[in-house]
């Protein structure tokens, strides 16, 4: 079994928005496997399936972003999943607007929402697929990433929601370095 937390704010308010680019991709991951039936369950809406031959749970935490981790350690330790069985779906400034990177461990980069997730399973060691939402240039990044995105940015933006779900099959039937390997900007 794996789980795969998009993360992103719960409410029509925080809807599109950029901060919610993980909740999107996991939304499109489920649109395209005829996934529904949301449950409330360990302080998210969840939903059951198989995506790939692979059973799954997909995790949208409702307790905003700064306390993701709470949700995702309730689904950790009912399901006694190891963190490399968690895939965090997230949102990046430092990626051009709709490039995504597949990583097995790494820093929270800054990112709340990840930092929360590394308190709670105490370790870095857990995949991440990052979306960026890249501001070009300097902006207040609160403001910049509460906003929802332009129509230039969505036009750059909605094709890579594909892109992270095809990249999300491919770490379920193949593995991090297979899905790595193959979605992962070269250089």
């Amino acid at each position: 079994m794996k789980l795969i937390v998009g993360l992103g704010n719960p409410g029509k308010e925080y809807e599109r928005t950029r901060h919610n680019a993980g909740f999107m991709a996991l939304e499109a991951l489920a649109r395209r496997h005829g996934l529904g039936g949301v449950k409330q369950k360990f302080h998210a809406g969840v939903i059951e399936g198989r995506i790939v031959d692979q059973k799954v749970v997909l995790m949208q935490p409702l307790t905003y972003m700064n306390r993701a981790g709470l949700a995702v350690g309730e689904a950790a330790a009912f399901f006694k999943l190891p963190p490399e069985d968690i895939l965090v779906l997230v949102d990046d400034l430092a990626f051009a607007c709709g490039q995504i990177r597949m990583r097995s461990t790494g820093s929270a980069g800054g990112h709340n929402g990840l930092k929360d997730i590394e308190r709670v399973l105490a370790t870095r060691d857990y995949p991440r697929l990052r979306i960026g939402i890249d501001p070009r240039g300097r902006v207040p990044q609160v403001d910049y990433v509460l906003g929802r995105f332009t129509d230039a940015q969505l036009e750059q933006f909605e094709p890579a929601l594909f892109t992270a779900c095809d990249c999300i099959e491919t770490w379920l039937a193949d593995g991090i370095d297979t899905a790595m390997n193959k979605f992962n900007p070269k250089g």
